[in-house]
């Protein structure tokens, strides 16, 4: 599980399933993971070579605007030694790199991989797969959800599936966190793993959910799910977007920071004094 740090005057995010040449887990600042994703250069969007690799796209799309490796790393929070082997080719672009790298780019995540080789001729398939073992993924955490991500070594991916547990009691407490429904572009279909889910849209009654149970809606109509029972509340949700899935994150993200923030600021209490069993000798 992938812990959110915060430390005075940085505050730092640990990616589930993130390592580094050594095998050691990376730490990215939070501001570098949260650059704005409406920062587009319209002249990052001109055309790249077709056939050339991610790394060569990113070193092209850098140099286009204007950034050394040192710039980008500021941007990305990512080593410079990390962006010079990623872009030669050197250490394979996961999610987390790519998502990184694209925000301090501004550009799309599917710029950098759509100028990649693929198979041509009708009926050839792309023969793309990934396994996904226990105790890998991308966890976010908030107030309101648990979100394990799955499949993140797939890039530029139709679908979107997660595992979400449920935490929220009320509409509320969601509101508190998130000030509104969720809303992102596409279609989603959740399945009810166990305990009992009350899903709220801006449309309809509320429906309350049993582990079995399932709904297929419209995610660009305001929902929320919340915890309707006791035990667990867990359901298999896949979302099929139809924007950038970094887009549909930064609302998960920015309130995972704001929780992560929440509970540094909390007090540590003092240890409390321990009496020896027997008197001291005078």
């Amino acid at each position: 599980m992938g812990s959110w740090l915060a430390g005075p005057g940085v505050n730092m995010v640990r990616l589930a399933g993130t390592t580094d040449l050594r095998g050691e887990s990376e730490t990215i600042p939070v501001d570098s993971m949260l650059i704005k994703f409406s920062d587009m250069e319209m002249h990052s969007k001109l055309p790249v070579e077709e056939g050339s690799s991610p790394g060569e796209t990113i070193r092209t799309l850098r140099k286009r605007s204007g950034l050394t490796l040192s710039d980008l790393s500021s941007k990305t929070g990512l080593a410079v030694s990390t962006l010079s082997k990623v872009e030669k080719g050197q250490v394979s672009l996961s999610y987390d790199k790519l998502m990184l790298i694209s925000k301090g780019l501004g550009v799309d995540q599917a710029q950098i991989l759509d100028a990649t080789p693929r198979p041509a001729g009708r009926g050839v398939a792309s023969g793309r797969r990934v396994v996904h073992r226990i105790g890998e993924g991308q966890l976010v955490e908030t107030q309101s959800y648990k979100q394990l991500y799955l499949a993140t070594e797939m890039l530029s991916k139709r679908l979107i599936p997660m595992i979400g547990e449920v935490k929220a009691r009320t509409v509320q407490e969601f509101f508190e966190e998130f000030g509104d429904y969720i809303r992102h572009p596409g279609e989603e279909f959740v399945y009810v793993l166990e305990g009992e889910i009350e899903f709220h849209t801006e449309f309809y009654a509320p429906v309350r959910l049993k582990a079995g149970e399932s709904i297929y809606f419209d995610s660009e109509m305001g929902h929320a799910y919340l915890k309707a029972s006791e035990e667990t509340c867990r359901g298999l949700v896949v979302c099929s977007g139809r924007g950038n899935e970094a887009d549909m994150l930064k609302k998960f993200v920015n309130a995972s920071v704001r929780l992560t923030n929440k509970e540094a600021e909390k007090p540590v209490a003092a240890p409390r004094a321990t009496r020896g069993k027997g008197r001291a000798a005078k």
